[in-house]
């Protein structure tokens, strides 16, 4: 991954919702929240287009530990790395002008999403 680590980030999925996509493929669409490194508290929806890899667009909100709220949105991909799991890789821009890269494994079993976050 591209960038400086910065730190990680660590979530749960509070609802998954399947849905027909586009050319006969599946939408996964989850909503999670947990907490990121320098971000205090995030609240993401994410849409994953397959099955066992594909591509997801994401967007999100953080409740900055002064007080301050950051959007964002973005995009990435996954691949299937073992059983009910997920590698992910993406690029969230924020409302603050930053890029934020992340590097994540996604466990659809337990509905977690843990990772890194990488800068320029």
């Amino acid at each position: 991954m591209a960038g400086k680590p910065v730190g990680e980030f660590s979530s749960r999925f509070t609802t998954l919702t399947i849905c027909p996509g586009p050319a006969g493929s599946i939408l996964i669409q989850g909503n999670s929240e947990g907490t990121a490194t320098g971000l205090g508290t995030i609240i993401t929806t994410a849409t994953f287009v397959g099955a066992k890899s594909g591509t997801y667009g994401s967007v999100g909100f953080a409740a900055l530990d002064n007080g301050d709220a950051l959007a964002g949105s973005g995009s990435g991909t996954f691949d299937t790395v073992g059983k009910h799991r997920w590698r992910t890789q993406g690029c969230m821009e924020m409302s603050d002008g930053r890029k934020v890269f992340t590097e994540g494994e996604l466990d659809l079993a337990n509905r977690s999403w843990n990772g890194r976050l990488f800068e320029n």
